[in-house]
């Protein structure tokens, strides 16, 4: 294996690392064919990127949410931490914070461990994350220990976006800086990865099993990093022996064959093939192949991890081989091509509306919503329109759209950061006008289908994936 040895990746041409352009491209239909919704896709071997590519208007320089994808980083967090002694696995949870400790501590919380943390093996029957968003007081810490720890921690694997927030808690309480603060020179600036941004509590704790937002390629490296066993730029970030420890199976996370029950590391998937991943919702994926040498990098809009991943092992895992193949050119242009034309594209069906007119600049106040929406306003100027919403509070948000085509706005939609969206418009029917929000830095598409009536108009709002609802219920707008 050769060992990455700058900030940025090196490029290579597949065949010169074992792999045919042909597979790749085979891949790539594969999730195209069966609409497994990918932004993007980076494939390394032996060290270098042999293939990339963005679905358009998502681009290599943005961020994307990774949601528990972030928690194989705060493993990491706390394998640097427990190197620099400031921390062991078999601390007690509860003895980092005595002052938030129940009246009654059970011994099954007083024998929870850092390690039982990492390995989602805290003895919670509940996975603890609803508990804590809604604690009053924002207390979050406070909140999990009020949680009952109903099994002997070790013994019983639940999924525990909880254990990983106090994770990040402990690291804080420990160090005195954030999770992002600490990883900063430890492992994203050794790395080459910049403008990280990290979700926090509503006491300033980062959120730690979600809330990371990063490019591909950083991700990408994250992956390198483990498949090189913890040394980057021939300096050693992180101790072999915590790669191994954390990559291996540590609990017994359900039965069968499939990569949702090959058991669980710290904050980390084993896989099939001998392999391990970073995972995180809708199909955020950092998949590390020893065997093989490879990474596999993605982002993506999807509700099959398991066909994302079902189309890795069949299509490129199988053609990886030991020595270079020799190239051919006709493939390599028809991925190269593919590869250049990936996209989401707009909704384009009728192209315009008598109803333009009439809609222009119209102001509708919208009955009692969800989402505190006051009122709503579409002007059209030419192949562009504008909607601008107002919420109960006065907030002011304004979209661009174009018409079949995306346009690039900022806006407070989807909370808790500024919003980067893509959006554009066309009529469904002379009566019937769609708006399409594409959220290029989460992997959020909202759709708007708005029903033109006399003096009203209905609205209703759709989303691709989702953890509650898809569809919400219609609002009404009247003319003020």
């Amino acid at each position: 294996m050769e060992t990455t040895s700058c900030l940025q990746l090196s490029r290579s041409l597949p065949e010169e690392q074992g792999i045919s352009s042909a597979a790749i491209s085979s891949f790539i239909d594969a999730v195209e064919t069966q609409s497994l919704g990918l932004h993007s896709f980076m494939l390394l071997r032996h060290g270098y990127v042999v293939s990339e590519g963005w679905w358009s208007p998502y681009k290599s320089d943005l961020p994307h949410m990774l949601f528990s994808l972030s928690k194989s980083f705060t493993s990491t967090a706390i394998g640097i931490a427990v190197t620099d002694k400031l921390i062991t696995l078999d601390n007690s949870v509860i003895s980092f914070f005595p002052e938030e400790a129940p009246a009654t501590i059970t011994d099954n919380l007083s024998n929870m461990t850092i390690r039982h943390l990492l390995m989602m093996g805290t003895g919670h029957v509940v996975d603890t994350m609803d508990t804590l968003h809604k604690s009053a007081d924002g207390n979050w810490v406070k909140a999990f220990f009020s949680v009952p720890v109903e099994k002997q921690p070790g013994t019983h694997f639940l999924y525990n976006t909880g254990a990983t927030y106090m994770l990040s808690a402990i690291l804080q309480r420990v160090t005195g800086q954030t999770l992002l603060e600490y990883l900063e020179p430890r492992l994203f600036a050794p790395l080459g990865i910049h403008g990280a941004t990290w979700q926090s509590c509503p006491r300033g704790i980062n959120t730690g099993g979600f809330g990371l937002s990063i490019t591909t390629e950083d991700i990408a490296k994250f992956g390198q990093l483990y498949l090189q066993k913890g040394i980057w730029n021939n300096q050693r970030i992180l101790p072999e022996q915590w790669i191994n420890e954390a990559t291996s199976k540590h609990i017994s996370n359900g039965e069968g064959d499939h990569d949702w029950a090959l058991g669980y590391g710290y904050q980390f998937w084993r896989c099939q093939h001998g392999a391990y991943r970073a995972d995180g919702a809708f199909g955020q994926l950092c998949v590390v192949l020893p065997d093989q040498d490879a990474v596999i990098a993605i982002t993506a809009a999807s509700n099959s991890i398991q066909g994302i991943l079902n189309a890795v092992w069949e299509h490129l895992l199988p053609n990886m081989k030991d020595v270079p193949l020799l190239e051919e050119q006709a493939l390599a242009a028809k991925l190269a091509d593919q590869l250049k034309n990936l996209s989401i594209d707009p909704p384009q069906l009728q192209r315009s509306s008598f109803q333009e007119d009439q809609l222009n600049g119209i102001t509708y106040t919208l009955d009692d919503n969800q989402f505190s929406l006051a009122t709503i306003s579409i002007s059209f100027n030419n192949d562009e329109a504008e909607v601008t919403l107002i919420t109960k509070l006065g907030e002011k948000n304004v979209i661009r759209l174009g018409r079949g085509q995306w346009l690039e706005s900022f806006a407070l939609i989807l909370e808790p950061f500024m919003n980067r969206i893509m959006s554009s418009f066309t009529w469904t029917a002379e009566d019937q006008l769609k708006l399409s929000l594409l959220f290029v830095e989460m992997p959020f598409l909202i759709t708007l289908d708005i029903n033109i009536l006399e003096n009203m108009l209905i609205l209703k709002q759709r989303i691709n994936v989702n953890m509650g609802p898809l569809e919400f219920d219609d609002i009404i707008g009247r003319i003020q």
